[in-house]
Parts: C-alpha cells; sequence; structure tokens
C-alpha cells in the first residue's frame, strides 16, 4: 500500500513517523474517514471544516489548503490503483507531531498529516446492536471532535462482538442515548425523525447533518432530544449513519427485533441521489 505522509508518496514500509509523535504517544490527534467512488470524494469540504474546526479548537495548525489536501487523496487513489473502485476508504490523520517529553504542546508544533486509503466493502442490509457498557463523556470538549483517542468506543465494540452483535449504543454519562461506536443514531417515533442532541457528548457526523437536512427538505418531522435508553424499545425503526456505510437499518437491539421503517429507504434513496450530485459537481469542478 502507498500512504501520503508529510507531502510524499511511500511504500508503507517505509513511511515513518517520528517516535516522539505525540499524536502516538498521548492520542494528540484529530482524523476523518471519507468515501471515495470512483475517484470521487463525497463530501469533502465538510470533512476537512471538521477537521480544521478540530484542529483549531487543539491548537493544531492544518498544514494543507482544501485545494491540496484534495490532490493529495486523488495522487493516493491513482498511486494505489483505486481512482476506479466502486468503494474506497480514504482516512486522513493529522497530529499535533512530535514534541518533548510531557503534556505540555510545544509552542510551535510541526504536524504530522498522513492519508491512508484502502478498498471498502459495500454497507450492509441491516446490523444488529446492543447497549453497551462504557460511556460518553457530554462534559468533555473531546466528545464533539473527531479524535484518535477512541478507547471507549473499541471496548464499546468488542462488548458488542462478545455478545453477539455487529454493533454498540453508547449512553452519555447522564444516561441519555448519544450514538454507536462509529456511528450516529437516528430512531423512527412512528413518522417523526429523532436524533441525539450534541448535548449528548454525540460527534456532529457529515452524515448525519446530510440526514437531518434530507429530512427538512423531505417535510419529515425532525426533533433533537434527550433521549432515555427506554425509548429504544418503543421506536418503529432505527438506524445507524457513518460515511462508508450511508444509512444502514438495525434490525435488532439486544433481544427486540426491530421492523425496518418505510421511510428509511426513502431517506436511503435521497441520500444516494445527493452523492451522485456531489459526485457532479466534484466533476465540474
Amino acid at each position: 500500500m502507498i500512504v501520503w505522509l508529510n507531502g510524499e508518496l511511500l511504500d508503507e514500509g517505509d513511511a515513518r513517523i517520528d517516535v516522539r509523535d505525540r499524536g502516538f504517544l498521548l492520542g494528540d490527534a484529530l482524523f476523518e474517514t471519507l468515501l471515495a467512488r470512483r475517484g470521487r470524494i463525497a463530501f469533502l469540504d465538510a470533512h476537512v471544516v471538521r477537521l480544521a474546526a478540530g484542529a483549531n479548537i487543539l491548537g493544531i495548525p492544518v498544514p494543507v489548503s482544501t485545494g491540496l489536501l484534495a490532490i493529495a487523496c486523488e495522487m493516493l487513489l491513482e498511486a494505489n490503483g483505486l481512482s476506479d473502485e466502486p468503494r474506497v476508504a480514504l482516512r486522513i490523520t493529522l497530529s499535533r507531531g512530535p514534541g518533548p517529553r510531557g503534556l505540555v504542546p510545544p509552542e510551535n508544533p510541526i504536524p504530522t498529516l498522513l492519508i491512508t486509503a484502502v478498498e471498502s466493502p459495500p454497507p450492509p442490509a441491516s446490523l444488529t446492536a446492543i447497549v453497551a457498557t462504557p460511556r460518553r463523556n457530554a462534559l468533555s470538549p473531546v466528545s464533539r471532535l473527531k479524535a484518535v483517542p477512541y478507547l471507549d468506543n473499541v471496548l464499546a465494540r468488542e462488548e458488542a462482538r462478545a455478545r453477539g452483535a455487529d454493533e454498540a449504543l453508547m449512553l452519555d454519562t447522564s444516561g441519555y442515548l448519544s450514538c454507536a461506536s462509529v456511528a450516529n443514531v437516528f430512531l423512527w417515533e412512528g413518522e417523526k425523525l429523532v436524533t441525539p442532541a450534541e448535548e449528548c457528548g454525540i460527534l456532529p457526523g457529515v452524515t448525519r447533518a446530510a440526514v437531518i437536512d434530507l429530512a427538512v427538505r423531505l417535510g419529515i418531522e425532525l426533533v433533537e432530544d434527550m433521549i432515555m435508553p427506554q425509548r429504544l424499545a418503543r421506536a418503529s425503526g432505527i438506524f445507524l449513519t457513518n460515511s462508508l456505510m450511508g444509512l444502514v437499518p438495525l434490525s435488532r437491539i439486544e433481544t427486540n427485533e426491530l421492523a425496518p421503517h418505510r421511510m428509511t429507504g426513502r431517506l436511503q434513496a435521497a441520500y444516494e441521489l445527493l452523492l451522485e450530485v456531489e459526485e457532479e459537481e466534484a466533476d465540474e469542478f
């Protein structure tokens, strides 16, 4: 595999990250996961905006512009022979870079920027989930950043695997529904669509934002709310969203079977059209 590291295309065996890099030592880093379809990157601008916003909060300089990031991703796809593949996962990782021992960041950081690309399988038709033990800390600003420390999510996903499920739904420290281990959550309550509020320690997902916008355009009543887990059992449908899988319904939570909601398919179709529009606009650009 070829990677893009600090402005260079390198074989992964030749790529080197400083042993003092704070992303490796302290998790002092951010990342974005993007979907590319036949060389066209979905919602690149939105991902870069989120990356830049997180970097601004942490005080990490972003060493390249959106335009240069787009060129780097295109070069990487081509170098790996992935430009014509139907689904590719791109990951952009930005760390503060090397620093002295201890927690205090260097005054003039030299960030590390890494981009990788691998083929991505098609999304599943549905997923099963459990309500996991690890909680999201809604009071921490890190909960709203796409930050590298993902240990709570790792533990939640491992708990799901051990209990025979695909995904883990996570509550915040106050007991409200927050997110899944790698996705945002939406519930159907009749014809109303409900999703956890940002105050519940969610990551403001790029796909989440797109789905909210689509729901409003389609005339669907949408509420961002504080959701106690008891509402999961009463939901008439639940689906998860992230950049790689789009919208995927849950077929079971714990032992509770869930029937597909008729409007989920409509939103999935609308989201697919939105991706196609994004690709057409990228071609024109």
